[in-house]
């Protein structure tokens, strides 16, 4: 892996990024870029992702708390964005994704941000909460590129994401990075707000799997390019881990890199949702954990063994 480049730099270089990123501005004007499809016109209002024209950034640092392949020893250059495409009622994050942290940036701007990552020494860029953002994403891009940009991007979603959006990154996106939140819609619709998240979240990871594959770590264990999932476990197994970690064994691979996480506790709105207003217990980590073992699920992030 030594001599390994980016996917984007060869779309850069054929001149296919230039055009993809025309093509994606297109997309703002009846917004199809996450499976929600409000169809806004963001170049004139808000969708329900409260988002126009410009990317708004939380913060933005080396970040040393992500998984072992992405963290390595000089941390995952993570960039946060303001506002989500989804309601998760018991988001951890919620002064960031349910209200505008941060500075809306333009694309030079973005770039920047990426470049200032790159010096500082992470290896890779860390898109966090993107889904709303992919457009203003493609743009920065296309300008870091121009300024020495050569890390690898990571995607690092909710998974409700929609095959447009991930059409207009495949070839583009290193890592893919989603989270596999539930099995069952009815649970999804009460604590994240959105329809058919487990059929959509399942071909967002079947098309990320096909474009990348299973990850590949260089010879330091630092991720290089392919898929990685995190599923959070939630009381009394309302996440369904069963039916997901079925999924993952038998439609995208048992050589799947897995983190099974254990840091659910009630935040936000969580008290309102018994028993969403509890932490989580440790027998019911432990039997998740159990359960990816029995489908052959071997790559576990090593923190949680």
């Amino acid at each position: 892996m030594k001599d390994f480049q980016p996917a984007y730099l060869k779309l850069y270089a054929s001149g296919e990024l230039a055009q993809r990123v025309e093509n994606a501005r297109q997309h703002l004007k009846s917004c199809d870029l996450c499976a929600r499809y409000c169809k806004i016109d963001r170049t004139k209002q808000v969708g329900v992702c409260r988002t126009k024209t410009k990317a708004r950034v939380a913060s933005f640092s080396p970040h040393f708390g992500e998984e072992n392949p992405l963290r390595g020893w000089r941390g995952s250059g993570t960039i946060f964005f303001s506002w989500c495409n989804l309601r998760c009622q018991y988001c951890q994050n919620y002064d960031i994704s349910q209200s505008p942290a941060g500075d809306e940036l333009d694309a030079r701007e973005l770039a920047t941000i990426m470049l200032w990552l790159q010096k500082a020494g992470c290896h890779n860029i860390n898109l966090v909460s993107p889904s709303h953002v992919v457009v203003q994403i493609l743009e920065a891009l296309l300008v870091a590129i121009e300024h020495g940009l050569k890390l690898p991007l990571v995607y690092n979603t909710g998974g409700y994401d929609s095959p447009e959006s991930l059409a207009l990154l495949d070839g583009v996106i290193d890592i893919y990075m989603p989270d596999m939140k539930y099995s069952d819609p009815e649970i999804a619709l009460q604590m994240s707000r959105v329809k058919d998240y487990p059929r959509i979240n399942q071909d967002a990871v079947r098309e990320m799997h096909r474009q990348v594959g299973d990850l590949i770590l260089d010879e330091k264990a630092i991720a290089q390019r392919g898929l990685l999932i995190r599923h959070l476990v939630l009381p009394e197994d309302h996440a369904g881990s069963e039916q997901i970690f079925r999924f993952l064994s038998q439609e995208i691979s048992r050589n799947t890199y897995l983190n099974v996480m254990a840091q659910y506790r009630p935040a936000f709105r969580a008290r309102k949702f018994p028993p969403f207003d509890r932490p989580l217990k440790r027998e019911e980590y432990q039997a998740a954990i159990n359960l990816a073992h029995q489908f052959g699920l071997h790559r576990l992030d090593s923190r949680n063994r």
